[in-house]
């Protein structure tokens, strides 16, 4: 199949990329700097902003599924406002829609954001939920992922809580209580391009009955599925909206003792009250960017990361086994930063 990766330079896209070269697909990657990737040569590059229609357009010409991965990050104030998030994920994935219609793209996998709400309480959750309205009403085919954080290799999720949470002695709003199932990006993207292909998986399959299925299943290229007729039938995640979260559930103040603890530094948490902190979280909102991008220690962040920190990042409809994957077949956190969990407990 010919695929389209809106995004495709970035933490997720690029893995996701060679994930579906090496199964045999015609990539693209689309991205507003498509030549920093580091992609294999066989997938193609294509410049354009989902902001403008007229950039990305074109490179929906003959793409037989589209993923869109194209996000801000919802741990930092956006560069221009909260408005961006808004321009990104709800007029963005408007565009992205209206150029897969325009062009035949016969399925879409949008990628959003546990708690996505239309009415959500940040500017992230309720744009991710504005675009979720805009894939759902389209006429294309469409599956929906929703994964807490996402954390590996590039990402930014440790980094942050690391620049959040600093070692030694370090304050955190509510004592740093707030809860996350992250997921690595390793187990994501194999699950996003099962959706990407449609493929099905037999819950009732295991052991060497499955291993010799996914062997057969890969060595078919998408032409040999199309002409046996192996490609018939319905795509099972058609129309399907996947809560994903990792195999554990921590709190922030636990990814703060674990990040530092892979560096050999120990973290005492002095709790801050919520109230104090929303205070002065939220008078960030009237700092200028230039100077608060000037102040040393100082994480780009304001009131909508302040209310992020009030509810939780978890789910407990975890829709990883619609992709064969049990919670134990999972990475967790403590597995990919190699520590002993018992530093949680010192």
């Amino acid at each position: 199949m010919r695929i389209l990766v809106v995004g495709g330079t970035g933490f997720i896209g690029e893995k996701l990329c060679r994930e579906l070269f090496e199964r045999g697909h015609e990539v693209t990657a689309l991205a507003r700097t498509p030549g920093e990737a580091e992609l294999p040569g066989g997938i193609d590059r294509v410049m354009g902003d989902v902001t403008a229609y007229d950039s990305i357009e074109g490179a929906f010409e003959g793409q037989d599924i589209a993923v869109n991965l194209v996000a801000l990050s919802p741990l930092f104030r956006p560069t221009g406002g909260n408005e961006k998030h808004f321009e990104v994920h709800r007029d963005g994935t408007d565009n992205v829609v209206r150029a897969a219609e325009e062009h035949g793209v016969s399925k879409l996998v949008q990628m959003s954001a546990l708690g996505a709400d239309p009415s959500g309480t940040t500017a992230y959750i309720k744009s991710k939920g504005l675009a979720e309205v805009i894939v759902t009403e389209s006429a294309l085919d469409w599956t929906i992922f929703r994964p807490s954080v996402v954390f590996g290799d590039g990402g930014e999720f440790i980094p942050y809580t690391k620049q959040l949470a600093t070692p030694y002695l370090t304050p955190l709003p509510g004592g740093g209580k707030t809860k996350f199932q992250p997921i690595w990006v390793g187990d994501l993207v194999p699950m996003l391009a099962d959706a990407a292909e449609g493929r099905a998986h037999d819950e009732e399959e295991t052991g060497a009955e499955a291993d010799a299925d996914a062997e057969l299943d890969e060595e078919l290229t998408p032409a040999v599925r199309e002409v046996s007729g192996e490609d018939e039938g319905d795509d099972p995640h058609v129309g399907q909206t996947y809560k994903i979260g990792g195999p554990e559930v921590v709190t922030l103040a636990e990814v703060a003792t674990l990040a530092h603890g892979a560096d050999g530094k120990p973290v005492d948490i002095i709790s801050i009250p919520m109230p104090l902190a929303g205070i002065g979280l939220k008078s960030l909102d009237f700092v200028p960017e230039s100077l608060l991008d000037s102040l040393p220690g100082v994480p780009r962040m304001g009131s909508d990361q302040y209310r992020s920190l009030q509810f939780n990042n978890t789910t407990d409809d975890n829709d990883t086994d619609a992709f064969g994957y049990a919670e134990d077949d999972l990475t967790t956190l403590t597995e990919y930063l190699d520590i002993d969990p018992d530093v949680l407990s010192e």
